[in-house]
């Protein structure tokens, strides 16, 4: 049996995980289990995976907290927060821990498997028919490794910081709406807050721009989204 992917499951709630366990071993995922924020660090240091299902609300080490650590230590691992249904900041506070996305408890476990699958896409990133460099002042992006560099200096992105970044560049000048970027990177009909696009933006910022107060590359066209600022 061809694997789908390595899951970790990061919940304290028993009944939660193995009802997403139980979903994700119909389409082929490696399903491993924490119950705490401390025993989930402990097995992404000690085994490949590739996606986090990350409850916030965790005994000890919150989800929050394990979302920076495992961000710091595996930029490229994908990260899904659940969240309660009333709590809106903690998806922003999330996201900006480095989270790639989130979804709101109860939740129906087809769409998370959906969101799980398109995370991992951008994760592999593109064939080798894709390879391509691309350059543009300061920065050079390779698509195949999925690097991204300033002043010959590599930035770590994440998985979907490195796809928005990625549509930016190949197109300089083009103006995107939240809902073109939505539906573009996130590769589904997303069901929430489009403040996710909102967020990423902020942190693409705060690594690529030499003044993300006062951002230069990466321009906000108001009343619609953003632009790569195109070659002058």
């Amino acid at each position: 049996m061809e694997l789908n992917g390595r899951i970790l499951i990061v919940e304290d709630e028993e009944s939660i995980r193995k009802f997403v366990k139980i979903n994700l071993e119909r389409d082929d995922f490696l399903v491993r289990e924490a119950e705490t924020g401390e025993k989930g660090l402990e097995i992404v240091q000690k085994e490949e995976i590739d996606l986090v299902v990350l409850d916030i609300m965790l005994p000890g080490i919150d989800g929050f907290e394990v979302c920076k650590r495992m961000r710091e230590q595996f930029p490229r691992i994908g990260i899904i927060m659940l969240t309660a249904k009333s709590q809106d900041v903690d998806k922003i506070i999330g996201l900006e821990h480095g989270a790639d996305d989130y979804m709101i408890k109860p939740f129906n476990p087809r769409e998370l498997v959906l969101r799980i699958k398109s995370l991992l896409r951008r994760i592999e990133g593109p064939t080798i028919d894709d390879l391509n460099i691309i350059t543009y002042g300061p920065f050079k992006m390779d698509a195949y490794s999925r690097r991204f560099y300033k002043n010959d200096k590599k930035i770590e992105l994440t998985p979907t910081e490195f796809s928005i970044i990625k549509l930016f560049i190949e197109n300089p000048g083009r103006a995107f709406n939240r809902d073109e970027v939505l539906n573009l990177v996130w590769g589904y009909d997303f069901i929430g807050d489009s403040k996710i696009v909102d967020v990423n933006i902020r942190r693409l910022r705060s690594k690529i721009e030499d003044q993300p107060s006062d951002p230069y590359y990466i321009e906000t066209v108001w009343g619609l989204g953003y632009r790569w600022k195109g070659k002058e």
